[in-house]
């Protein structure tokens, strides 16, 4: 059972805070871990239900809001306006402009990828597109990546995108509410592809031969994934994926591997209706943990930095039941550890910053940019 630690005069709105899109000056809180108490230090906030976020080389950060726009965070922690160049989006439901991410190779071709629910007339899809970061605008932004088919409903987009190389990247999805077409991989619903930088299906995907299949497949059976980062150590995928009434997951999937959704789940239907526990037999991959209650996982990362040296190499989720952060440590591919840190507000994403700090958004009308460390840090 996860250890949950104290918080000591936590209370991320303060009395007089400002509702302006600029940076704060705000007095800090903190939280106890078991790794000390950390500051909790308001960066940014008036934030509309920012979704993910992406360091750039100089230490500025772009930041997307799930009504379709992309703003970028000064040196100075200043908030620019939206970014032009940016697509459409269908900010509908749990839809919206999703996740962004540098090409490792960022500081020579300026490329940023952005997914993004895409509206159309036969209903909305997950989308990954591409521009070049130029003069503080996207430039000759192009869609590379459309998940297939295109759904009328407003839940269930995945889109976290996690490059594992300079020419390959994954990016995680949903089954729209739609259950059943989880199971059938001829389709992308409820799906982890593996893509190449354009777009294009990776060359050593598993279901490259397979006419049955969609070549950009990289495992099946999932349900809503919006946590995702590769291991630093290893370089293998993992994933936090939304159960329904309980059963959320932590899972490492494998190429070709079919997760189980909606035929098993540690969780139940919305109605009560019982699902299946995943067995033994091996058909459906096993995951490494479930959570129940949930913690509606959404954002990962893995911590490498110097300023926590307790959290080196563990797993930070964010959590938007949980209201908080989730931290496990690993023993090969087992928990050893887990531990809650409450922040009183949903997390939508989570980050290491070049400064060595966990950098949190949280998903509000008003949400802002957090930023943890510890509390005798002057620089905090």
């Amino acid at each position: 059972m996860a250890h949950t630690v104290s918080v000591a005069a936590l209370g991320l709105v303060a009395v007089g805070l400002s509702l302006t899109p600029h940076a704060l000056a705000q007095p800090k809180e903190s939280v106890q871990t078991e790794a000390g108490a950390l500051s909790i230090d308001t960066v940014v906030d008036g934030l509309v239900h920012p979704w993910g976020m992406a360091f750039l080389p100089d230490g500025r950060l772009l930041i997307t809001e799930r009504e379709g726009r992309l703003r970028l965070l000064s040196q100075e922690e200043t908030l620019s306006e939206p970014l032009e160049g940016a697509p459409d989006v269908f900010n509908r439901g749990q839809g919206g402009m999703l996740d962004v991410a540098l090409h490792p190779d960022f500081e020579s071709n300026r490329q940023v990828y952005l997914s993004f629910s895409e509206p159309g007339e036969e209903g909305a899809t997950t989308a990954l597109g591409r521009g070049r970061l130029e003069d503080d605008r996207l430039e000759d932004f192009e869609v590379i990546f459309r998940m297939q088919p295109r759904v009328e409903h407003e839940n269930h987009f995945g889109g976290r995108i996690v490059f594992s190389d300079e020419e390959t990247l994954f990016l995680t999805l949903a089954e729209r509410f739609q259950f059943d077409p989880a199971q059938d991989p001829s389709n992308h619903l409820g799906t982890i592809v593996r893509l190449n930088d354009d777009g294009t299906a990776a060359d050593d995907n598993p279901f490259l031969d397979d006419d049955e299949a969609r070549d950009e497949i990289w495992s099946y059976g999932h349900r809503n994934i919006e946590s995702a980062a590769l291991h630093p150590e290893t370089d293998e995928l993992w994933v936090a994926e939304m159960g329904p009434l309980g059963g959320d997951e932590l899972n490492r999937p494998e190429a070709g591997r079919n997760y189980g959704w909606p035929e098993v789940s540690w969780g139940k239907h919305y109605d009560g209706e019982e699902i299946p526990d995943p067995g033994d037999e091996g058909y459906y991959a096993g995951s490494v943990k479930q959570w129940t209650p949930v913690i509606s996982p959404s954002g990962m990362t893995f911590y490498t930095g110097d300023t926590l040296p307790e959290w080196q190499g563990s797993m930070l989720i964010g959590g938007l039941t949980e209201q908080g952060l989730v931290r496990i440590t690993l023993d090969g591919d087992e928990v050893a550890n887990e531990v809650s840190i409450p922040l009183g507000a949903r997390i939508r994403d989570v980050e290491q910053g070049p400064d060595g700090r966990v950098y949190v958004l949280t998903d509000e009308a008003d949400g802002k940019l957090i930023r943890l460390a510890p509390l005798e840090d002057d620089d905090a």
